[in-house]
């Protein structure tokens, strides 16, 4: 394997294939399974974390530049579930980076040494920037002078975004491996390029398209809560404010999505074909190809399914950027795979491909159908009074979570059979020694365990989005450099 990610050696397929049939496959789905499921509710908590953190940053820019106190009583406000969510995300993300030595030792042991690279930059560098100056934002309210105070929660946006592209670029490597070599005395992958990782064109556009779907999960959020403020009176003239911002940062963000993740499926098509052929359930090759709406059929035991509304040559232009490009289908694929690596399926799932893809698609329409209705209401200036925009608004919130996990399962499940693409399957990466029961036992920990993180979460976030906005104190809220430390000075968000 060249350092680039051009075509395996006969060495790493040999790498790929050496130890098929070690472990039983109730574990692999067991731990398949539970890795998916602390994966998929971590998730929830990381986009909402990232975008909050960047519009908490824009309120109290916004405060620092103009002294209004109503953006000072929205950054708290908004900080504070803010706050909330990344105690929350934390527990659940821990649990993560132990389990590749729990289930996954085998995969640890093959490829570690490149895997944990991006893993140690994490932790060392972007979560302790992150965690850090979310305690000095927190509780320096009044120790802080106001601009070095408006810099900690730029941190901890920049520190939150950090932390997501050095999991990404791990990610990624697994996607499409590239910065290494195969040790000829071990037979291992070895880390020969940490730049070609984190130039990985699976992770530059994957991250970009993350970046992109946290502020609309974090826009969409905030939408939601003010609207839900305004229908029952709660400052209109304040969470009008924030109702603006959170549209205004929507609708770009959303089209800049869907273009950014157009240019993602060119980028899998080129290293993942299989992956964009199940994403259409398309079992021959075409040129054009279309795309369709909806299909009944067209799992791996259907070959043939009914098409409903197939667009024309969009499956092409999805595909390759061009309207008349060719795609190679699963079973073309199939037989090319077979003879490179052996015998086996490499089909994924086609059921949850095609789905994912059309909810992560149809959901992100919709967002930006309701994120365009509220600009048209702002422009009329009729925004605050609308009850059937504020009540869609307020359910609207769920659907980015709906794309988020939509694509998480179109990205994890598209890679399989493979745990790293072309180099080690699903089948060989799981703890040889942890018995069917363990796993079985630690995933119904965990699901209990997440189910109580999740309800303590909702309740929070609830609480405190019905909360009753802070009000300015008699001084107006005015935080200078000069009065840092005095009596009158706000009291940190959390309180609230």
């Amino acid at each position: 394997m060249t350092k680039r990610g051009r075509p395996l050696s006969p060495a790493a397929g040999e790498v790929a294939a050496g130890r098929a049939g070690i472990n039983d496959l109730v574990n692999v789905d067991l731990a398949r399974w539970q890795f998916a499921f602390t994966s998929i509710n971590h998730f929830l908590f990381v986009p909402v974390t990232i975008g909050l953190a960047i519009l908490t940053a824009l309120l109290q820019t916004a405060w620092h530049r103009g002294q209004r106190p109503e953006y000072l009583r929205l950054t708290r406000f908004f900080g504070t579930l803010l706050v909330i969510n990344v105690a929350i995300g934390v527990v659940t993300g821990l649990v993560q980076e132990f389990q590749f030595g729990m289930n996954w030792s085998a995969y640890s042991r093959l490829v570690g040494n490149i895997f944990g690279a991006p893993l140690a930059m994490e932790g060392l560098l972007a979560f302790f920037l992150e965690s850090t100056f979310l305690g000095l934002w927190l509780f320096g309210w009044d120790k802080l002078s106001r601009h070095v105070h408006l810099l900690t929660i730029w941190a901890v946006a920049v520190g939150s975004m950090l932390s997501a592209a050095f999991i990404l670029a791990a990610n990624s490597w697994m996607q499409h491996p590239v910065g290494y070599v195969i040790n000829p005395r071990t037979r291992q992958p070895q880390l020969t390029d940490i730049w070609a990782v984190l130039t990985n064109p699976v992770f530059v556009w994957g991250y970009a398209h993350v970046m992109l779907a946290s502020l609309v999960t974090g826009a969409a959020v905030m939408l939601a809560v003010s609207a839900w403020q305004l229908r029952r009176g709660g400052t209109p003239a304040v969470f009008a404010r924030s109702a603006r911002l959170a549209l205004i940062v929507l609708v770009p963000t959303i089209l800049f999505a869907m273009l950014v993740g157009s240019e993602l499926g060119v980028i899998e098509g080129r290293y993942q074909p299989m992956k964009i052929a199940a994403a259409e359930a398309q079992w021959t090759t075409c040129q054009p190809c279309s795309f369709s709406i909806i299909q009944v059929g067209g799992g791996k035991q259907d070959k043939t399914p009914t098409q409903i509304l197939a667009i024309p040559h969009l499956l092409s232009l999805l595909a390759t950027n061009h309207w008349n490009g060719k795609v190679t289908g699963l079973t073309p694929l199939q037989n090319q795979y077979s003879r490179k690596f052996g015998p086996g399926s490499y089909v994924p799932n086609v059921f949850i491909q095609y789905w994912s893809m059309r909810v992560m698609a149809y959901a992100a329409g919709l967002m930006l159908l309701v994120a365009a209705w509220g600009l048209w209401l702002v422009r009329r200036q009729k925004l605050a009074t609308s009850p059937l925009f504020l009540r869609a608004a307020t359910w609207a919130a769920a659907l980015p979570f709906l794309m988020n996990t939509a694509g998480w399962l179109l990205t994890e499940s598209g890679r399989q059979p493979w745990a790293v693409q072309g180099l080690l399957l699903t089948r060989n990466a799981v703890s040889p020694t942890v018995s069917t029961t363990m796993i079985a036992v630690s995933l119904g920990v965990f699901v209990a365990l997440y189910a109580v993180l999740a309800l303590v979460d909702l309740l929070l976030m609830l609480r405190y989005a019905r909360r009753e906005l802070p009000g300015p104190r008699a001084d107006g809220d005015r935080h200078d450099a000069s009065d840092a430390g005095a009596a009158d000075a706000p009291v940190p968000a959390v309180q609230y």
